[in-house]
């Protein structure tokens, strides 16, 4: 046999091994792909068998690469390895929330755009095209979740001169899905602004209180951990990209930790046989921070899907752990018109003192009636989940939670029929449920005369974002504060934050729901801004005494958080004095000075 004869049988031979792993890693990768991204720990085995096979993949064509393009192999073939993998990590971090999972996927999706491994024929071949569409919205998926903006600029034009190119070059076909996928994304960045990321939704031990240092909490039998979430999100017309909504985007956000900035480090530049395929990007995660909080992240799932998401990670919560279930819906069954009435006359806190105390639930203590506020109207159903009238399988119900309150869980509802849930209260079959709910009704935003376009839930942002829902529903965008007004304002608020944690740690009226809870950094964060909102919500004036946009919160927190106490009126006084609309807020009297704001009420 001649030299040139056993090149070509050897080339034939490392063609066949590399094809045939191809072949394996495909039949993997798609049994994986179709497995749901709860019950982690029973796939968490068949992940490393896959990502094995994709090991191998890579390196044999590292390793082989010149035979391979000689036998024929294409440019757009080795991207599609990497952006499988790519594919695969981010695929992981959602099954376990695991920041590292998020920076690999990054970092692979990165080398493909930046190595343009699809770029080679792509108008002459659909196929190609399409791939790397859907490559670019992965990736786009990716650098939201990651809140790298100028990556996300970058990608949303490609896309844009992608789709505009591809439909040139294929006339036949009109992209009519990539259209949508574009004004949804479009749809998205406008909502997803510079000024909602001024600070991030992360929990930052720059920013926020480093959780070494949270207050002890006086009255406390247990400390419990939040170790998972679920995240429901559905309105119509509401603003999302793929199914990622906007309220489950914030809230993703805000249950996971914000790398400190003192770790970037550039990667090393790869080996020939290295798994790493470049060395583009800093790393994204932060190994001095504990674990993410896992989450399951549910766009309009079925009634029964969602229980069984319920029940598996409710199996799987240690023994020290929590579960927090937020659903963002509308209402669904029947429940009373809701009326503005006013509960005495507009400009008093007397009046918002009143409100707040005089609808007390008889079957809950007497004490905090703002908390176990259960208004005049008759709620009942339950939320809509997905399309469809009332009832069916999109429909979650109170009494559908009820078997999962033996284990401890923490509940944010965020809907027009929130109320319908405070039958959960004392009917738990174990665990007393932690509940925040949200007002029945949405506050018009000052000054406006049109509907506000829908950008996500109030409620949801005061408890994500709380400073630039406050300015939204002042009337103001982001291009209208100066930034030394921001930064004045934040440092108001997260002063006033920290003194409630302090002194709800040493309150000895504390409910144990509560308490328990208090040395978890993301609830304890949750539970702060909770007690803002409701204050704001309480002191506004276009809606000050009107029950239907107070929410509420089981059990009740003690007296010295409701919205009338000097504290909390300092609090909202203080910073609408700084955007001049301290006359937004019925406050009779300016007679809390700073240095008094957190004086005994």
């Amino acid at each position: 046999m001649s030299q040139n004869d056993a090149a070509i049988a050897s080339n034939i031979q490392v063609s066949e091994l590399y094809w045939s792993l191809v072949d394996k890693a495909d039949k993997k990768f798609s049994k994986l792909r179709d497995l749901p991204y709860y019950e982690h720990h029973r796939y968490d085995t068949y992940f490393y068998k896959v990502f094995k096979v994709y090991t191998q993949l890579w390196k044999f064509q590292q390793e082989n690469r010149q035979k391979l393009v000689e036998a024929g192999l294409k440019r757009w073939e080795i991207g599609d390895i990497a952006s499988r993998i790519g594919q695969l990590y981010f695929g992981q971090y959602m099954r376990t929330s695991q920041a590292s999972y998020l920076s690999e996927a990054y970092i692979f999706y990165e080398a493909v755009l930046t190595r343009e491994y699809f770029k080679d024929g792509i108008f002459q071949d659909l196929n190609l095209a399409n791939k790397q569409l859907r490559f670019l919205a992965r990736f786009l998926t990716v650098c939201l979740v990651l809140n790298r903006r100028e990556m996300v600029r970058q990608l949303v034009n490609q896309l844009k001169m992608l789709v505009a190119e591809s439909k040139r070059a294929f006339p036949e076909n009109d992209f009519k899905e990539w259209k949508r996928v574009i004004r949804d994304l479009t749809k998205f960045l406008k909502v997803d602004t510079a000024f909602m990321n001024i600070w991030p939704l992360r929990y930052s031990v720059v920013l926020d209180l480093d959780p070494d240092c949270l207050p002890r909490v006086a009255c406390i039998k247990r400390n419990l951990k939040l170790r998972g979430a679920i995240l429901c999100s559905y309105h119509p017309n509401e603003v999302k990209f793929s199914e990622l909504t906007t309220d489950n985007f914030r809230m993703l956000q805000c249950l996971e930790w914000e790398p400190s900035g003192s770790f970037y480090q550039s990667s090393e530049i790869p080996s020939a046989g290295s798994t790493r395929i470049n060395h583009y990007s800093h790393e994204i995660t932060d190994h001095t921070l504990p674990q993410n909080p896992r989450k399951a992240l549910l766009y309009h799932p079925s009634t029964t899907h969602l229980i069984a998401v319920l029940a598996t990670m409710c199996e799987e919560l240690p023994a020290d752990g929590i579960l927090l279930i937020y659903i963002s819906a509308s209402g669904s069954g029947v429940h009373a018109s809701i009326s503005p009435s006013h509960i005495g006359n507009v400009g008093d806190t007397e009046n918002v003192s009143n409100t707040i105390r005089s609808d007390t639930v008889t079957t809950l203590p007497s004490c905090s009636a703002c908390d176990t506020l259960t208004s005049s109207l008759d709620y009942s159903g339950g939320l809509n989940l997905g399309p469809g009238a009332n009832g069916g399988i999109n429909t979650i119900d109170p009494s559908d939670l009820l078997p999962f309150t033996r284990r401890p869980l923490f509940l944010i509802i965020d809907s027009d029929n929130s109320k319908a849930f405070q039958a959960i209260n004392r009917a738990e079959k174990g665990e007393p449920v932690a509940i925040l709910l949200s007002p029945a009704l949405s506050f018009p935003l000052h000054g406006a005369i049109d509907p506000p376009l829908p950008s996500g839930s109030q409620f949801t942002s005061f408890l994500t974002v709380p400073l630039q829902a406050f300015v939204i529903l002042l009337g103001f965008s982001g291009s209208d504060i100066q930034t030394e007004n921001l930064n004045k304002a934040q440092k108001i608020l997260s002063s006033s934050l920290n003194k409630w944690g302090e002194m709800l740690a040493s309150s000895d009226t504390i409910h144990p729901v509560w308490a328990q809870v208090l040395g978890d950094p993301f609830l304890r964060r949750l539970l702060l801004r909770f007690i803002f909102c409701r204050a704001v919500f309480a002191l506004y004036a276009p809606t000050s005494g009107k029950k239907e946009y107070l929410p509420e919160c089981s059990p009740s927190l003690p007296d010295a958080f409701l919205p009338i106490t000097p504290s909390s009126i300092a609090t909202v006084l203080q910073i609408a004095d700084i955007f001049g609309a301290a006359t937004m807020f019925n406050i009779r009297e300016r007679i809390v000075l700073p240095d008094e704001q957190f004086s005994s009420p």
